[in-house]
């Protein structure tokens, strides 16, 4: 996207995805710099060997929405209200991203005090720590080389701490086993998607792979698919049933796609983001059979499991389910299914911790898997360190247990509550249209812009989401997401914004941005 305009308090901000993009005039004054302090050069001088036009172009296609222009944007604000600069505002709030310790949320006491005492074990000596957290970290650091974080671990992660993956998969999903030989542990659940998706990708032309992904979508998806050089396959799930997936829809991208590329895969996520939507049992049993009978592989992104709120909604998980539906589903139809510690009631983004199961995956795939993952080393041990606690957290007869309960449980209704707000005061708002969160830590409102503001944006060579959600930051320091970097249907605008921020500021930010949309719709009707 790339385009410019007039701002509130003069000069002038610039829109631009990718790395040709001109630096927004609201940068700090000077020559650009590199690394180190070093001028950059504005212009190649010819003699470069990798420029613009000779570097890799499906990196060029690259594009990340939930980090991109507007939140840059949103970082040159940030400084210049520390440089004094007045704004209509006093601070910027990044409702942009699902970074809930930046957006206030606490730790949990356990998970630290297991990290802490694993990192520096001389605290294993401290009467500051129950006994059942410093039992936890020293059968942690029994399991790692040389008894201590620092080591590498295996490629596919601690076989320990994989095989609490596997008991706590087994206890999630009644009784199902879980191997921990198909568990491995990745640096976040997103890694471990790319890796998956590199094993699938191959072919050229109207072989090359296809990826089903659901729009609106998480654009780490379009973005790993554009960088693998496979073909994104939209399907659109339904606003109008709450965001519900149906499977006559899969059937029509799929059939579409056929015409000019070799779909391999189908990715759900479930709980949704950014649509919040969690599915029916029902609804998976019939994308699994659909699954089958097409011969897709199947990728189920499942990082908000502990994210169910709604009345009525329960998390069912891809694995149980197709175990359950038995042969010759259970026995043949691949998956693979991710989860993390950065979301849930853990929320530990920095950490990099998460997990990819695969089932029915060929023998040798596997091995060729192993291979993959070997070549980046190993996943960050302190985020297997965090994983293994969310995996195998206390027991009701540990004394840190009731702290651990009482932590999980505000966090979660909390999280519940401010679904249920942000739910509320927008659906007041005329204009906007918010679906029930069920889950996940996101809302994804649909707006109407009158068609001036559409045409404005335009002529500024925006998206007409991206021209409202540039004029809500700058005019009340709200930053929040367009829609078209998610994905949506023609002729339709939204903005995805997490729930994560705390209560006291979430409901005036709610009111404040439902009375930004209705002067900005008086200003252009």
């Amino acid at each position: 996207v790339q385009g410019g305009g007039s701002r509130p308090g003069g000069g002038s901000w610039l829109l631009a995805a990718g790395p040709s993009a001109p630096r927004p005039s609201g940068a700090s004054g000077g020559a650009a710099r590199g690394t180190r302090g070093r001028p950059e050069r504005e212009v190649s001088d010819g003699r470069d060997v990798l420029t613009l036009d000779t570097m890799n172009p499906c990196v060029r296609r690259v594009e990340y929405a939930v980090r991109g222009p507007i939140v840059l944007r949103a970082l040159e604000l940030e400084q210049e209200l520390r440089q004094g600069v007045k704004k209509p505002f006093t601070e910027v709030i990044r409702a942009n991203i699902g970074d809930a310790q930046a957006m206030g949320q606490k730790p949990i006491t356990f998970l630290r005090q297991v990290l802490a005492l694993c990192v520096h074990p001389d605290l294993l000596n401290s009467p500051d720590f129950p006994e059942d957290a410093k039992r936890k970290a020293e059968r942690i650091l029994q399991a790692c080389g040389g008894h201590s974080l620092g080591a590498y671990s295996v490629s596919s992660g601690i076989q320990l701490i994989r095989e609490d993956v596997a008991s706590y998969i087994e206890r999630r999903d009644g009784g199902i086993p879980a191997d921990p030989n198909n568990i491995y542990l990745s640096t976040g659940a997103s890694d471990a998607i790319l890796t998956v998706l590199k094993l699938l990708v191959a072919g050229e032309g109207p072989t090359r792979t296809g990826v089903l992904i659901p729009i609106p979508q998480y654009p780490l998806y379009s973005a790993a698919l554009a960088e693998l050089n496979a073909v994104q396959v939209d399907y659109y799930l339904d606003e109008e049933r709450a965001w519900a997936l149906d499977v006559a829809e899969l059937r029509r991208a799929l059939c579409q796609a056929r015409d000019h590329c070799c779909p391999r895969a189908l990715c759900i996520i479930n709980p949704g983001n950014p649509t919040g939507q969690v599915q029916a049992r029902e609804c998976i049993e019939a994308v699994i059979r659909f699954a089958f009978e097409e011969r897709l592989f199947l990728m189920a992104d499942e990082v908000y499991q502990d994210n169910v709120y709604a009345e009525g909604s329960q998390f069912h998980s891809f694995k149980k389910v197709l175990t359950e539906m038995g042969p010759p589903y259970a026995t043949q139809q691949e998956l693979a299914s991710f989860h993390s510690v950065s979301k849930g009631y853990m929320g530990e983004c920095g950490f990099r911790g998460g997990y990819v199961e695969v089932v029915n995956l060929d023998a040798a795939v596997q091995q060729q898997m192993q291979k993959l993952l070997s070549v980046r080393l190993c996943p960050p041990v302190p985020g297997q360190v965090l994983l293994s606690m969310v995996v195998s957290p206390p027991a009701p007869s540990d004394p840190s247990f009731a702290q651990f309960q009482a932590e999980r449980q505000a966090v979660l209704a909390e999280l519940a509550a401010k679904a249920k707000l942000t739910e509320q005061v927008f659906n007041e708002a005329p204009g906007i249209r918010c679906n029930p969160v069920q889950g996940a830590m996101y809302s994804f409102p649909r707006v109407q812009l009158p068609p001036r503001a559409v045409q404005r944006a335009q002529e500024l060579g925006l998206a007409p989401d991206m021209f409202f959600c540039m004029r809500l930051l700058e005019e009340t320091g709200i930053c929040v997401v367009p829609g078209s970097g998610f994905g949506q249907r023609e002729g339709t605008y939204h903005f995805r914004m997490t729930i994560l921020p705390p209560m006291e500021k979430l409901r005036p930010l709610l009111e404040k941005l439902s009375q930004f949309h209705a002067k900005f719709t008086r200003e252009y009707s």
